[in-house]
């Protein structure tokens, strides 16, 4: 009896003409599943491509693990032993000491703009690679190196050093806070100035870096923040970023020290908060569209329960049972669900492969930090959609089945 079943349904989907065409009416039902299963997987597939391509840009200048000591004066006393302690600590690959303080930077020509300065160890020296922001310099490296010049070395990012047109070889002067001196006549304070010789140019392809750091070696940022021998803190680099928070508790619990750990999902929790309810909202109004479409099957197989009454009743009268009659409406709504399903996957897999080969939407990395809208498609969100798609869609069927398999073959056939 299946192979009838699914005969009467597919005729029940065709144009009433007798053609091998679909009805107006089952192509505009399948046309709401497919829209709507296609938004949604390019839709979470931008989502999930912001989230990555934002944690990847965020941990190149930033190590899994914070170690930070308590206090306002972000000061880190005796650090050495802190941080032999804290590369003892298992799960830690690399455990690293940091300066991190701000200031102003001006070329000679005086134009000045604000710069976040870090104090970071130079390359070759043990344990010094905690985070991948060396491996993206662009002109010279970060061995902040100079030639016969007894300046320290910096290392800009790129539109940074684009505004200041200062390219490796060039000097500029930084403006500090730290160690200011007052004037005993005038009572005018006097901000102090270091010069320092551009050794290299970074580009991470975020706009906070790139605008707005400038990387010094550890001694010469000391020196500019008025630490002395201190430091801000550790960096620390994991087995694996996502055991960072392991580490974190770990390192909490071991460090005899007055520090706090921060790992990188907690130092930015806010952001990709926002980011996870944003993907969350997004995806529930794009379901609706899938929800839309389900209703779109009811009214069209009602449409077709009301159409085929008559015929309804003749198989009936035939002998056929109801709960037969029953599954060629469901046979009916599934293949509309079905096919308007797989169309839309395959569609939405297209525009996302294309959209995340070509770039082919630009974004201003000023306000979202990066430069194109990113696709990063998921197997598991990829079948949750397709599942979530062919329950709802056969849900929506049941309703017009049970109405024709409860039709009365006299009533139905004196239908008119």
């Amino acid at each position: 009896m299946t192979g009838l079943e699914l005969s009467i349904a597919w005729r029940y989907l065709r144009s009433r003409r007798g053609s091998r065409l679909l009805s107006l009416i089952s192509v505009i039902a399948i046309g709401g599943v497919l829209v709507g299963v296609s938004a949604l997987i390019v839709i979470m597939g931008v989502m999930n491509g912001l989230q990555r391509d934002l944690r990847e840009k965020i941990l190149v200048g930033s190590p899994d693990v914070h170690v930070l000591p308590y206090g306002d004066g972000m000061r880190m006393t005796n650090w050495r032993a802190t941080r032999e302690a804290v590369a003892e600590t298992p799960g830690v690959v690399r455990a690293a000491p940091f300066v991190s303080t701000q200031g102003m930077v001006r070329n000679l020509s005086g134009y000045m703009t604000g710069t976040q300065v870090m104090g970071i160890q130079a390359d070759g020296i043990a344990g010094a690679d905690v985070t991948t922001i060396r491996s993206h310099a662009i002109l010279g490296d970060f061995r902040f190196a100079r030639d016969s010049v007894s300046l320290p070395g910096a290392v800009l990012g790129k539109l940074l050093a684009s505004k200041l047109n200062a390219f490796p070889g060039d000097t500029i002067v930084l403006v500090g806070a730290a160690g200011l001196d007052m004037n005993a006549s005038t009572g005018a304070i006097i901000p102090r100035l270091d010069s320092a010789v551009v050794s290299g140019v970074f580009e991470t392809g975020m706009y906070e870096y790139d605008n707005a750091y400038l990387y010094l070696e550890l001694a010469a940022a000391q020196r500019f923040a008025g630490l002395g021998d201190d430091v801000t803190g550790i960096e620390v680099r994991a087995v694996d970023r996502w055991q960072a928070p392991a580490v974190a508790d770990s390192l909490r619990a071991n460090l005899k020290a007055p520090v706090r750990a921060i790992d990188w999902q907690e130092q930015n929790r806010s952001l990709f908060q926002a980011l996870k309810l944003e993907r969350l909202g997004m995806g529930v109004i794009l379901l609706l569209i899938v929800v839309v479409a389900a209703f779109n099957i009811v009214s069209t197989l009602t449409m077709v329960v009301s159409d085929k009454t008559r015929e309804i009743g003749i198989l009936r009268a035939m002998g056929m049972p109801a709960k037969s009659i029953r599954r060629i409406f469901l046979y009916q709504g599934i293949v509309v669900g079905a096919v308007g399903t797989g169309g839309g996957v395959a569609i939405g897999l297209f525009l996302s492969l294309l959209l995340e080969k070509y770039q082919l939407i630009s974004l201003d990395p000023s306000v979202y930090f990066i430069d194109h809208l990113p696709v990063a498609l998921q197997i598991p969100d990829v079948l949750l959609i397709i599942v979530s798609s062919l329950v709802i869609t056969a849900l929506a069927t049941l309703y017009p089945a049970a109405q024709a398999a409860r039709l009365y073959p006299v009533d139905a056939i004196r239908h008119e």
